[in-house]
């Protein structure tokens, strides 16, 4: 098993910013979903209810492009619970270009008739609250959500996540080894979902489909915690 302690930058109380949020908040949608709160950071991983979510855009700046699908698997570290997984398509208030079709594959005709996000948006979060929400790059989902619901309620929607590529970083990019390698010239190693799946012996799953990303997240998720951690660790300690 591989032990490491890197340096780890401040993270927020969250507990007490749920509560905040809890209390201030205007639409009752994120009232229900703030007050249902976040696991304590001591709570050991193994005791804590996760959803990995995915989600497929126009493009990778949340001011200019829109969310087009979103997926949704909860799991726990010892069971994927594919039965309440969710789907949704939704239709982007911003044009849908060419080269973004070639990545998602949803093209006009699949949006014509979706929802529109905020027409998705209870149903997502009361699928999400009181999981702890699992992503591979947070700043991906983490953005486009938080300006989506802005953009619609006039306030916002930030909560505790698990960043797979981030703990995968911490192994690949952030040890002695790793640091040496590139101080001689090696390039770095890749931390994309389909690569840091591969160094776990995880099955290659066809990328760029939300629900498909977000059970490749969840497995992904699983194995790091086998190979790098133990069950008994806070939670706390892997969110960001």
């Amino acid at each position: 098993m591989t032990m490491l302690v890197p340096r780890r930058p401040q993270i927020p109380d969250w507990t007490a910013y749920l509560a905040q949020r809890a209390e201030h908040a205007q639409d009752a949608r994120l009232a229900r979903f703030f007050e249902a709160g976040t696991p304590s950071p001591d709570t050991p991983v193994r005791d804590v209810p996760m959803v990995a979510l995915d989600m497929e855009t126009t493009g990778l700046d949340a001011r200019n492009h829109a969310i087009v699908s979103i997926g949704i698997v909860p799991f726990s570290l010892g069971r994927i619970q594919l039965s309440e997984r969710r789907y949704w398509v939704v239709r982007p208030q911003r044009t849908l270009h060419a080269e973004s079709v070639t990545f998602h594959h949803i093209t006009h005709t699949d949006i014509e008739q979706a929802p529109e996000f905020g027409d998705v948006l209870e149903d997502l979060l009361e699928a999400l609250q009181g999981r702890l929400v699992v992503v591979h790059y947070r700043h991906i989902e983490r953005l486009f959500l938080d300006d989506s619901v802005k953009a619609r309620l006039g306030e916002g929607l930030m909560f505790p996540m698990i960043d797979t590529m981030a703990v995968e970083a911490r192994f690949q990019r952030q040890t002695w080894l790793a640091r040496f390698k590139r101080w001689v010239g090696r390039p770095p190693a890749s931390i994309r979902l389909f690569d840091s799946r591969a160094r776990y012996g995880l099955p290659a799953y066809q990328g760029h489909h939300a629900l498909t990303d977000a059970l490749a997240t969840a497995e992904l998720l699983q194995a790091q915690v086998a190979h790098h951690y133990e069950p008994e660790m806070p939670i706390g300690q892997l969110w960001t």
